[in-house]
């Protein structure tokens, strides 16, 4: 844009000289060869094709001395390039046709050529300082970009961290509970058991009877806590990642990608299914590569375990392990999908509605 601003002023300049210099108004043809001529410059990438032009242009001005008038013009796009001493040419057509313009003509074609010069020099300087800016305001995005993701990575990490600390907390509250207080009620209900054995009172039986169930609820109470917390603290994606470091068959490639809560079925579900899929490897296959694959999708929870190796197990159920494995997820009211083209494949699918 801004080039072609330089060049209509130039044009204006040149065509207000040739207007009130040349005597033949009738004289349209300089106008519309500088018009086609300067516009084919710009068209055209900086390069011999311009260089062409230039030259063609000056040959005509050897035929018409008029035609120098609008020189500035047409050499607007050779003044600051590799080829600018190309300008040197015109003082060939300049030699001999200057005689045949007025005084004003040959004082202002040389000021049009420095104004040509310094707009040419301005608009490349805007255009350096534009694709400075470009690439600064390019750079600045792509370092706010790579913050902004290494932020969210951070968060994530963090709070991945804060859920882990949160259930070992749980699972050592748990096992607390069960070592102390679990061991020490059982020791009152075996006292409590013994003193009912040995007396004979009735009053004294009946209140070691009432202490004695008493304590018997508050064991049931404490078991039923003790297993709800170790439940709500199993993380499916330690205990994969912890199957997957005891496995050392073949390497795994371990995919995981589940934001949900999921239910203690289904963790115990698929960490069972796991277990089974990596066991029969063991045993049946010569896999060098194994796939396991968690994902959520929007209606439901998927499990892929595969590997790349030839197997002796049949994909018919007819085994526990796999009669196993259907059952557990029938019981979900999911899918389970064997096959053994390519490698043996356990793929599974739960509905969202059954992992709340």
């Amino acid at each position: 844009m801004n080039k072609l601003i330089d060049k209509l002023i130039i044009f204006g300049f040149c065509l207000a000289l040739y207007l009130t210099t040349v005597d033949k108004l009738l004289l349209i043809a300089p106008v519309l060869v500088a018009v086609i001529f300067g516009a084919a410059s710009s068209y055209v990438k900086e390069g011999p094709v311009t260089v062409a032009l230039f030259v063609g242009y000056l040959v005509i001005c050897f035929i018409e001395p008029a035609y120098l008038l609008f020189v500035p013009l047409i050499g607007y796009d050779v003044l600051i390039s590799r080829y600018k001493w190309l300008w040197t040419l015109v003082l060939l057509p300049a030699a001999t046709g200057f005689a045949e313009l007025s005084g004003t003509a040959v004082v202002l074609i040389p000021v049009f050529m420095l104004v040509a010069y310094l707009l040419k020099k301005r608009t490349l300087s805007l255009t350096t300082l534009k694709q400075q800016y470009n690439a600064l305001r390019d750079s600045s995005r792509e370092a706010a970009l790579q913050l902004e993701k290494k932020n969210k990575l951070l968060m994530e990490k963090q709070d991945y961290e804060l859920n882990l600390a949160t259930l070992s907390e749980r699972n050592r509250i748990a096992r607390d509970i069960h070592d102390n207080v679990g061991h020490m009620l059982s020791r009152s209900i075996l006292q409590t058991g013994a003193l009912l054995a040995i007396s004979k009172e009735a009053q004294t039986r009946e209140g070691l009877l009432q202490i004695k169930e008493t304590l018997s609820e508050a064991m049931d109470s404490i078991r039923s806590s003790v297993h709800d917390l170790h439940d709500e603290s199993l993380n499916l994606q330690v205990e994969l990642q912890t199957l997957i470091k005891n496995f050392e068959f073949c390497p795994v490639k371990f995919d995981y990608d589940v934001e949900m809560a999921l239910d203690k079925e289904v963790k115990y579900c698929f960490v069972a299914v796991v277990k089974e899929a990596f066991s029969n490897i063991i045993r049946h296959s010569n896999a060098t590569e194994v796939v396991l694959i968690v994902r959520e999708h929007p209606g439901l929870i998927q499990l892929v375990v595969q590997d790349n190796g030839t197997t002796r197990v049949k994909p018919d159920n007819s085994g526990i392990g796999l009669n196993n494995i259907s059952d557990r997820v029938a019981v979900l009211n999911g899918n389970v999908h064997i096959s053994a083209e390519r490698g043996f494949r356990i793929f599974i699918s739960v509905p969202k509605n059954q992992s709340f």
